[in-house]
């Protein structure tokens, strides 16, 4: 496909890539006077044309408006061709929430433009639902930060994986000068940390850390935790819980775990590249159930062979539990991953079966929707939900799916983010992916962290 706008390719393309097939659209023209965006496609001898009005402020405003109506258009193009519709429609941003804010705070009526954009009605009841759930926790104000640490070691590497995190036995070797640099660059934060509203340990599955190690974490992240915020660790697989860790949590004041089992049969994950059985994710659970902590559990829809019913009984299980939040996870086919060598495209309509079964499953056990956010190449263009007893939604999920505060991340392949509010735009700073480029320019990683949240507060 070619188009007379570069900025619209990449943008054309993932509407091009909901669909099977190449779409087979060879041309596309947008023109732009007075407000009106003109989309010309041609295709097998045929020329579509479309217009839409929508006034631009300024040369961003125009961009976002022209991606917009562009995918649009070729969306209805597709839809006809194919016979089919996605539940997102057009939509092919990774929040769909945030473009509900925006619309909002323009005055406009968030749902028409939804239904413009072929969006089915179940999924502006969603978002919708997702909305009232942030109430109360949703704030856009200059100055709020969230801490996110990362710990990217796990016991195994999974399938799906495209994170940087590989297997602990091979990584082993760099854990030392990783846990004494990273526990220096959370020091050297410290000034950066303005209205924090959450610490969250992510990984990899920081739990794989012995004890040593996870007490000179804890013990560099005391400081900066001036107040009694929301404190999660993503505690991840069973097979790294002891009980010794858990106080460990406890006595340093975590509030959260996650559990992420992503399944509870037995053979998905032997075959997802797991080292623990669903007997070993029960024993997890009720070790860190006297604790106290609130508790985070994640499952995917559509894991490698994994049925209709496995699934469903994974999550019957789950809401057996009673975590305080479930996340059902679409699964997604990303660079990097074991899982996106071996396939091209994953079954849609099993996991849309999937993700339409959690819905009810957990409206009914009295879960509501709070967080949500969607990527490329998810199967059956769905989305990943998290799921909230009343009281108990995750701050630090909502603030980084919303983008409302500053995301202050420390480690390798960390990416922090500074939110301009009354700019409505975000910058950002990715820390060096692998070990050792991290480990020698760990200041300069420093000094550029200074640099982006310099601003009000260094």
């Amino acid at each position: 496909m070619t188009t007379n706008l570069p900025f619209l390719e990449n943008e054309l393309m993932d509407v091009v890539r909901l669909f099977p097939g190449d779409g087979a659209v060879a041309e596309h023209v947008l023109s732009y006077a007075d407000g009106t965006y003109k989309n010309t496609f041609t295709a097998g001898g045929k020329t579509y044309e479309f217009e839409d009005t929508m006034p631009a402020k300024n040369e961003l405003e125009y961009k976002r408006y022209a991606k917009r109506y562009a995918k649009l258009a070729l969306y209805k193009i597709l839809k006809e061709r194919y016979g089919m519709a996605m539940p997102w429609g057009a939509l092919t941003g990774i929040r769909p929430t945030k473009l509900a804010y925006t619309e909002r705070a323009a005055g406009r009526d968030w749902q028409t433009l939804f239904r413009k954009m072929d969006v089915s009605e179940e999924n502006i009841r969603l978002t919708g639902d997702i909305l009232r759930a942030q109430e109360g926790i949703y704030e856009r104000r200059d100055g709020n930060c969230d801490l996110f640490v990362s710990v990217p070691f796990c016991p195994s590497k999974c399938v799906y994986c495209s994170f940087i995190t590989a297997d602990i036995r091979y990584t082993r070797k760099y854990l030392d000068e990783y846990m004494e640099k990273l526990c220096f660059e959370i020091a050297a934060s410290a000034p950066l940390v303005g209205n924090l509203r959450s610490v969250y340990i992510g990984g990899g599955t920081p739990l794989v850390l012995g004890t040593e190690h996870l007490k000179m974490l804890l013990g560099a992240l005391a400081p900066l935790r001036a107040n009694d915020c929301e404190y999660t660790v993503e505690a991840g697989r069973p097979d790294v819980f002891t009980e010794e860790k858990l106080e460990l949590l406890k006595a340093y004041g975590v509030t959260r775990i996650c559990v992420n089992p992503q399944s509870l049969s037995d053979a998905t994950l032997e075959r997802i590249g797991r080292k623990h059985t669903a007997k070993d994710v029960y024993r997890a659970y009720e070790m860190a159930a006297k604790y106290g902590f609130d508790v985070n559990m994640d499952l995917i829809a559509g894991l490698t062979g994994e049925s209709f019913e496995e699934f469903a009984e994974s999550l019957r299980a789950a809401v057996a539990l009673a975590p305080d939040n479930i996340t059902v996870h679409t699964l997604c086919l990303k660079a990097g991953a074991k899982l996106k060598e071996e396939h091209a495209r994953l079954d849609g309509d099993a996991v849309g079966r999937m993700v339409d079964y959690s819905r009810g499953i957990l409206r009914a056990a009295g879960y509501e929707p709070y967080y949500m956010y969607r990527q490329k190449y998810q199967a059956g263009n769905r989305e990943n939900t998290g799921w909230t007893k009343p009281g108990k939604a995750c701050v630090y999920n909502v603030d980084i799916m919303e983008e409302t505060a500053d995301n202050l991340a420390v480690g390798a392949n960390a990416v922090s983010k500074k939110v301009h509010t009354g700019e409505n735009r975000i910058e950002r700073y990715g820390s060096p992916k692998d070990f050792q480029t991290y480990f020698n320019k760990i200041e300069d990683v420093i000094a550029k962290k200074r640099k982006l949240f310099a601003g009000e507060r260094a």
